[in-house]
């Protein structure tokens, strides 16, 4: 008598007939003879003749052909289930279980397509691969360099863009002779002529320079004739409330005209000599030949809120107690404001921490370049320092390489340099003041494109520039990277070749003719 096989049993036992045969496309049909076979097992109760007809049924069905389907299988179970009854309950069960089979199915499938959409969605994207790249900085980079004047056009011609900045004095009558009247031709001149050269324009407005009697300032306001450096001087009356209004107001109005003009690249202000905060040989009577303490404060604030893009700068020479606010208030040094040193590399400059220029620079902060330039003027002491401030070994041992590094040197003055120096060394020195970016990092995936650039010079750039790939600019500035940094960023040019990008450095704040460059060897 045979025995009862449990429904896995006769699982089993049909896919042990199959062998090796046993292919991946019957695994649905043996699902079907599981879920039937349960259900047989149910409605029989277990009977010899009910299993044995099933088994035999199963049997014939594992004889078929290959060509196998699952309606012989529902055929199989239909002939079984005619000879018993079948109650409602095992026929709910037996829709219940394809339901539930199928959802089964179903969910599998979509889970297996969802999966594969994801993992398609994701090998779309491709990798990130090295773009080789070789470019090399071969000329003075804008707003750098060695300055001269704006008059001085045999050597700006003969120089050419071996130069980038030009330097003039202003006077505040160039601009106003009458209170109230302003005409800006003469600012915009100076513009003019040195953007046609490919240059920017540093100005300084002054008010008295030892030796000229000429007013610099609107007809009506009142002023002194006095003696400074042994010269009759021209010399304002700062007593009288109308000049200092005046200067506030001069200011205010020629930020509004210039702040955002990339013609102009910094300004200088300052008061007395050279606007460099002092009268040589002259006693200085604050609130009289010189203003008091409480007016150059509000003109510092002053001109930290009316300047939001132009920097501005200050000599090192307002550290004086006699003349300027800072040692009795400390906090006006917290205002961004840069330097200028206008007896550079003289003999004793920088000898020791306590030297009058080296104390002058530290009591404004070391790191002050890092937001505003450090400049100056190569000094006039005498004519040896003017004859070898750019000699091979410097005019007392030490070159000026090494004071712009030791200073983080944007620009300095060196009118007369082209009378003393070749172009080339003028050229290489110039090379050696301000920023130099180098690409370290440049990759591709066809459609972005990672790069990373460090600042190899020796300060940073101070106006905004951003990289750029196919015209697409960063969203990041390179403005404020500091000497020794690097900046990451991710540029979305949209699908290009890899093999075929162009990438350069723009700004909104250089003249026709003026390129940021940058070195890689990539």
């Amino acid at each position: 008598m045979q025995k009862n096989r449990p429904p896995l049993t006769i699982c089993a036992f049909y896919m042990a007939q199959q062998g090796r045969r046993m292919v991946f496309s019957r695994c649905a049909q043996w699902l079907h003879l599981l879920v039937f076979s349960t259900v047989l097992w149910g409605c029989g109760g277990g009977s010899s003749s009910t299993n044995n007809t099933a088994n035999s049924s199963i049997a014939d069905a594992s004889s078929s052909s290959i060509s196998y389907s699952s309606s012989s299988v529902l055929s199989v179970v239909s002939s079984s289930l005619s000879s018993q009854p079948v109650s409602t309950q095992s026929i709910s069960s037996l829709s219940s279980v394809q339901s539930t089979s199928s959802a089964m199915l179903s969910s599998t499938s979509s889970s297996h397509i969802s999966s594969r959409a994801e993992s398609s969605s994701s090998v779309s994207e491709k990798e990130f691969e090295p773009v080789s790249l070789q470019s090399q900085i071969n000329r003075v980079q804008p707003m750098t360099g060695i300055v001269f004047w704006s008059d001085n056009t045999s050597a700006l011609s003969a120089l050419g863009q071996d130069v980038q900045l030009e330097f003039s004095y202003m006077l505040y009558r160039d601009v106003v002779t009458r209170i109230g009247t302003y005409s800006w031709a003469a600012v915009d001149q100076k513009l003019a002529q040195a953007a046609a050269r490919g240059h920017q324009m540093i100005f300084r407005f002054r008010d008295t320079y030892p030796g000229i009697t000429q007013s610099s300032i609107p007809d009506g306001l009142p002023y002194h004739i006095s003696k400074v450096e042994g010269q009759n001087t021209f010399i304002p009356d700062w007593s009288s409330t109308g000049l200092r209004e005046f200067i506030l107001d001069f200011f205010t109005r020629f930020a509004a005209r210039y702040d955002n003009d990339p013609r102009l690249a910094f300004v200088q202000v300052g008061f007395g000599s050279y606007a460099e905060y002092h009268l040589y040989d002259g006693q200085p009577e604050l609130g009289k030949n010189f203003p008091d303490k409480s007016f150059q404060a509000n003109f510092l604030n002053h001109m930290a809120e009316v300047f939001s893009q132009t920097p501005w700068s200050i000599s090192i020479d307002a550290t004086s107690s006699d003349y300027s606010p800072f040692q009795a208030t400390p906090a006006l040094k917290n205002l961004r404001f840069g330097l200028f040193d206008d007896s550079f590399m003289h003999k004793e400059h920088s000898e020791n921490d306590s030297e009058y220029n080296r104390a002058s620079w530290l009591f404004f902060g070391a790191n002050r370049y890092h937001t505003n330039p450090a400049g100056g003027e190569f000094s006039y002491y005498s004519t040896y320092d003017q004859r070898n401030v750019l000699s091979t070994n410097g005019p007392y041992g030490k070159t000026f390489e090494d004071f712009a590094h030791q200073y983080n040197v944007t620009y300095m003055i060196g009118n007369d340099q082209y009378a003393y120096q070749s172009k080339a060394r003028i050229r290489q020195a110039a090379m050696a003041t301000g920023y130099a970016f180098r690409l370290t990092l440049l990759e591709s995936n066809g459609n972005r494109v990672r790069l990373r650039i460090r600042n190899e010079g020796i300060a940073p750039l101070y106006y905004d520039a951003y990289p750029s790939v196919n015209n697409q600019r960063a969203t990041q500035s390179l403005k404020g990277l500091l000497p020794s940094n690097s900046l990451d960023m991710e540029i979305h040019p949209g699908t290009h070749n890899p093999l075929d990008i162009q990438i350069k450095i723009d700004s909104d704040r250089l003249v026709t003719g003026q390129v940021i460059q940058f070195n890689a060897n990539l």
